[in-house]
């Protein structure tokens, strides 16, 4: 069962030492508060993580939908305890909503990232070149999917935009209704591979997932009245097999990704930019008044978009901003590392001189 899920030798070899340990390989398919939900070729199992696992996952981060685990199993009671995550091969991470540096895996182990967003109210060019960001740096191939493209009486212009934006990225216009481009978009997920779906709430993507399917697996909504946006419905991570072999992950919707750790997806959006920038007469070019500086060159002859250049800076400064934070937090904690050995010294010295 779980080669259907991507199981391959070079997985069995990375599990060898798991498999001493009397464990059982598995894929985590769905993540919830309170458990997960394992793919394992004795079916799928109901799984919670060891304490220890628990423990380190503080440090090392708790699985995620995608993970490949070791597993004790109680086939009795239908139930596993997750021991281990193998080494990941690629991760969709954004910073986790409650923190400005705490990483949270949204998927695992990805080969392709399925940015969606619908060609209603919610097209929005600067959070496409946040996600598409966050999607090179996974280590997954990005495509941009333009849902609900019956909406429009001209999608082609929309689409052309969104290209523009995304160098070497693929962008399809797909419509779940009248089942427009969804072999074209197929045509980018090879068995065996698996795929994540990253958008905003209700621009379709459980509706986009049941059709893939062939079936009303995914819980959905109609889009509201007067504004075309669609309503929330996945509470949950959830890995799917398609009838054509790939696998792919429905995600809740979030409506900002918070970038951490993402310099090389910012460079891959905005190569452009950053081609322009070597292109100035200084290296160390501020881009304000200085002579012979070729972005403002580019802005002020319109070849460069005034926003996607401020959204440049935005982005960069957010990741100066958390590096600068996880630096100052590494400074403290080993402040606080190095005054607790030295109070571990001196109560050492204390109690030698008493002995003596």
């Amino acid at each position: 069962m779980i080669k259907q899920y991507g199981w391959s030798d070079l997985l069995m070899r990375a599990f060898a030492p798991h498999a001493s340990a009397g464990h059982i390989p598995g894929r985590v398919v769905v993540q919830q508060r309170n458990g997960y939900l394992v793919a394992t070729d004795e079916g799928e199992l109901r799984a919670k993580p060891s304490g220890r696992l628990r423990h380190e996952a503080r440090e090392a981060g708790h699985p995620a939908v995608g993970d490949w685990v070791a597993l004790s199993t109680n086939l009795a009671e239908r139930t596993a305890t997750i021991h281990a995550i193998l080494p990941r091969r690629t991760a969709f991470v954004r910073r986790a909503a409650d923190s400005t540096q705490t990483p949270q895996v949204v998927a695992a182990n990805i080969d392709l990232a399925f940015i969606v967003t619908s060609m209603n109210a919610d097209l929005n060019p600067r959070r496409i070149e946040r996600y598409l960001a966050a999607a090179w740096q996974s280590g997954a191939r990005p495509v941009v999917v333009l849902t609900k493209s019956d909406l429009l009486a001209e999608p082609h212009p929309r689409a052309a935009e969104l290209e523009s934006l995304a160098p070497g990225c693929p962008v399809v216009m797909v419509s779940a209704r009248q089942g427009l481009g969804l072999e074209t978009l197929l045509a980018h997920l090879a068995p065996g591979e698996t795929c994540v779906l990253i958008g905003s709430s209700g621009v379709g993507k459980s509706t986009l997932v049941n059709v893939l399917l062939g079936e009303q697996r995914m819980a959905t909504q109609a889009i509201r009245e007067g504004d075309d946006q669609g309503r929330h419905t996945t509470s949950h991570r959830q890995l799917v097999l398609l009838p054509g072999g790939g696998l792919i992950v429905d995600t809740p919707g979030v409506r900002e990704v918070g970038l951490i750790d993402a310099d090389e997806g910012l460079s891959a959006v905005f190569d452009d930019i950053e081609r322009l920038a070597e292109a100035c007469r200084f290296n160390n070019c501020g881009h304000a008044n200085e002579p012979g500086c070729a972005v403002r060159g580019a802005l002020e002859s319109g070849a460069l978009d005034p926003d996607r250049w401020a959204h440049f800076q935005k982005l960069g400064l957010e990741l100066a901003a958390v590096e600068d934070k996880a630096d100052r937090a590494a400074r403290e904690a080993e402040r606080r590392r190095l005054g607790g050995l030295q109070k571990k010294y001196r109560a050492t010295k204390k109690n030698d001189r008493g002995a003596d």
